[in-house]
């Protein structure tokens, strides 16, 4: 079994090992939380923000989406693996001796960063070729965010409605107060704390400086951890030191973040612009066809043509050939800044063998269509 094969398969066995046993440990917390007669409601209500949040992120992997398995993959994992394991985490840590607020400002944040930028660090050791830098890993980072927020989100709605969160009596009122401030006002909040380590690993895999690769996850993750503590503590505060911290501190740096992803979103176009030019002069595919991979607008119009000029099944050859296509930009541009991984010629000649077994069946706007 090749070296990549028997990652991709340790990867997926231990990832589905510890979502099932986050499920199990997520199922015993349901079940003994006195509230398991509304957990159908709260999963109802808690999934509002979800569909959104992961618009955005699909948005955000546009250029070079990532497997649809890995991100299902990470959502999994935020809402049973990490939020399973954070639990156990914290548990342990009130054992020990932590003050409610302690493990809510110090415990909470350090547990709940290191359970969900794990994921991040399995693709880091087993799945590296997935990710290509910056933009990859705040994507995989929010997927993980957005399935913790989920299952938490449910455990404080079903707790809030049946009263048993020590707040008040519950009910629709409580429920609803509780909608409102976690699913609609901060709906971002955990997917924002591990991005930064998903910025910290993308980092790692763009340089190539060891000292950068080695700190730069490390220091997402203190950024995470303190932010979270930062927003937990200010819930101790009462309502009033909760607003000033979020519109002070948190909603700006989360503007941040966003207005950072999407400068690095647009960057994708000239990077993959220069790579693919380069991958041209050196032979491995047509330069005319270019145009037709590194605009997005121009990719949907190439495959609208095949499907009207030669059906389903040209429109999945060319779909299929842009993937491909992408896929050796971005390798190719690991390889200009010297920042390939070890398997590089091998993924690299697969990648130009695929789509010299395609392109004689496709063809592009404006080109002759191929006959079969």
């Amino acid at each position: 079994m090749q070296r990549g094969r028997r990652d991709s398969v340790a990867f997926t066995v231990v990832v589905a090992a510890l979502v099932l046993l986050g499920g199990i440990v997520m199922a015993a917390v349901v079940a003994f939380s006195g509230a398991p007669g509304t957990l159908a409601l709260a999963a109802l209500v808690a999934a509002v923000p979800v569909g959104p949040l992961v618009g955005c992120f699909m948005w955000l992997d546009r250029y070079e989406p990532e497997p649809r398995n890995l991100l299902v993959a990470g959502l999994l994992w935020g809402a049973f693996a990490a939020t399973g394991a954070a639990l156990v985490f914290q548990g342990l840590g009130l054992v020990g001796g932590a003050s409610e607020r302690d493990s809510l400002a110090v415990v909470a944040p350090v547990t709940e960063e290191l359970t969900k930028g794990a994921f991040l660090m399995l693709l880091l050791w087993w799945r590296r070729h997935e990710l290509d830098g910056v933009l990859d890993g705040i994507v995989y980072a929010g997927m993980v965010g957005v399935g913790f927020a989920y299952t938490e989100n449910i455990l404080y709605l079903a707790a809030a409605y049946d009263g048993t969160d020590g707040l008040g009596p519950g009910g629709t009122t409580a429920l609803t107060v509780t909608f409102v401030v976690r699913c609609l006002i901060s709906p971002f909040a955990h997917p924002f704390f591990t991005a930064f380590i998903g910025i910290g690993v993308g980092l790692a895999i763009a340089s190539r400086r060891v000292s950068v690769r080695v700190l730069a996850p490390v220091v997402g993750f203190v950024l995470a951890a303190f932010l979270h503590g930062v927003w937990n503590s200010s819930t101790l505060s009462g309502t009033g030191g909760f607003l000033v911290v979020y519109g002070t501190l948190m909603f700006p740096a989360f503007v941040g973040v966003v207005a950072f992803a999407v400068y690095r979103r647009r960057s994708e176009r000239p990077l993959l612009t220069e790579a693919l030019q380069d991958a041209a002069d050196r032979g491995l595919l047509p330069a005319t066809d270019i145009p037709w991979l590194v605009d997005l607008p121009a990719r949907r119009h190439a495959r609208r043509w095949a499907r009207h000029h030669g059906g389903q099944q040209a429109e999945r050859g060319m779909r299929e050939y842009q993937a491909v296509a992408i896929e050796l930009g971005y390798l190719h541009h690991r390889y200009l800044r010297g920042t390939a991984p070890a398997d590089f010629s091998v993924r690299g000649q697969e990648h130009v063998e695929e789509l010299r077994r395609i392109r004689p069946y496709i063809s592009f706007p404006g080109q002759v269509v191929p006959t079969r």
